[in-house]
């Protein structure tokens, strides 16, 4: 059973290690220092950020982390976006990542992207959507979202994570379910 919390300052030793790890570091480009992690997931864990970081825990251990937050409280995003794809007022976003590359091509990503949108329009009720950029290399990760039930809406020019990469992206998108 895959299970949710919000990330505290004693998980940042964790996040450091899984941001460090080959398959993590190639997407998300963090620095991984106990200054670094303090500096970007601090503020989010002491609530003083609107995003939300959480740890997907599968079985009892920590095996991912997502951040979620409403697109309109990063303006920049929805300027990314706006180019590409309506953002509605509501519409929020989704990040993510498994830790251990064990993990990895297992099926843990889709089921956990399933698990966060259930929790997400359980907690947030007033979500309209869940839009996500995602680089158009990054297959595995887009994979994931097509087969957790989103859809790609569009694709264009987006400014990547890692410097490395050009600014092909595609966006994904699954709305509210109806009851």
């Amino acid at each position: 059973m895959m299970t949710w919390r919000h990330v505290t300052p004693d998980d940042f030793p964790l996040l450091a290690h899984w941001l460090a790890q080959p398959h993590v570091a190639r997407w998300w480009h963090h620095e991984t220092s106990a200054a670094a992690v303090e500096r970007d997931f601090g503020p989010t864990a002491r609530r003083e950020e609107p995003n939300e970081d959480l740890l997907a825990i599968l079985d009892g251990t920590p095996i991912g982390l997502l951040q979620r937050s409403f697109l309109h409280d990063y303006p920049e995003y929805v300027d990314d976006l706006t180019p590409l794809t309506a953002v509605p007022p509501r519409a929020m976003s989704i990040d993510y990542l498994i830790g251990d590359a064990a993990n990895v091509g297992h099926g843990i990503g889709t089921r956990m992207i399933r698990s966060a949108l259930e929790h997400l329009w359980r907690d947030h009720q007033d979500a309209e959507c869940v839009i996500v950029p995602v680089h158009a290399d990054n297959r595995r990760s887009w994979r994931a979202l097509e087969k957790a039930g989103l859809a790609r809406v569009a694709q264009g020019e987006i400014d990547p994570d890692n410097p490395i990469d050009d600014r092909r992206h595609f966006v994904y998108r699954k709305d509210r379910p109806t009851a």
